[in-house]
């Protein structure tokens, strides 16, 4: 037996999800313009009510560990750490664009998740799904959109796009010949996916204490970036 609370605050979408034994108990998703600091909590606090789930029966904590939005990650890493604390129980952390991936599980198209990273810029990467894992074709990195795109080209075989890249860069996207955009449905963040790689990472023994739980950014922060290029140019800070 194994449940799973998991989380996703990675992108512009909130969601958390419990499953347990490879069965979806609940799932709460939300694509709205309150922030994740408003919204996760009170997500968490609805789906264990209503199901009448005892936190004591919760194996694991998965939380989207990134690449994303800094604050994004931030938030989802506090509450996380801070539910594995108050519980004793392990975190597994699941790469952002492997769950992703996983919203079109199965399909023998490649996986290519392009979240919107700002400056024309994409977290990304390409995957191919091998029975229920998934094989890395093309790492994930900050990349140039139009970078992507020539990759994808390059490739004899059809592309999936999925994330919140793909509504900031469809018109480019849809100039690719072997690219298809997911539908709705599945273009976005599902925490029932996170739980869905956090139950074979389980298995496998790929989960950590909550205090050692820390992001993936790949990146620096604006701020940090911001401050960079004024130390550069030789302005005050």
């Amino acid at each position: 037996m194994m449940k799973i609370l998991a989380l996703d605050t990675s992108g512009l979408v909130a969601s958390a999800a419990i499953v347990e034994d490879g069965k979806t108990i609940a799932e709460y998703t939300l694509n709205y313009k309150l922030t994740h600091s408003q919204t996760i909590m009170p997500m968490i606090d609805e789906i264990v009510k209503m199901t009448e789930t005892d936190l004591s029966t919760i194996d694991y904590i998965a939380c989207a560990a990134g690449p994303g939005s800094f604050t994004g990650l931030r938030i989802g890493a506090a509450t996380a750490k801070g539910l594995a604390h108050g519980l004793n129980i392990p975190v597994i952390p699941v790469p952002t664009l492997e769950a992703l991936a996983y919203n079109i599980f199965g399909t023998d198209k490649f996986i290519c998740p392009v979240m919107d990273a700002r400056r024309q810029q994409v977290y990304n990467a390409v995957y191919a799904f091998n029975g229920e894992k998934l094989d890395v074709l093309l790492e994930e990195d900050t990349r140039i959109i139009d970078d992507v795109l020539d990759y994808v080209q390059s490739l004899d075989h059809e592309v999936v796009f999925v994330g919140d890249g793909v509504p900031v860069y469809r018109g480019k996207i849809e100039k690719c010949d072997n690219a298809v955009i997911a539908p709705a449905s599945c273009n976005m963040q599902r925490a029932a996916c996170v739980a869905a790689l956090a139950e074979i990472y389980a298995k496998e023994g790929k989960f950590v204490n909550g205090a050692d739980f820390a992001p993936q950014y790949l990146r620096k922060s604006q701020a940090e970036r911001e401050l960079e290029e004024k130390q550069k140019t030789g302005e005050n800070v």
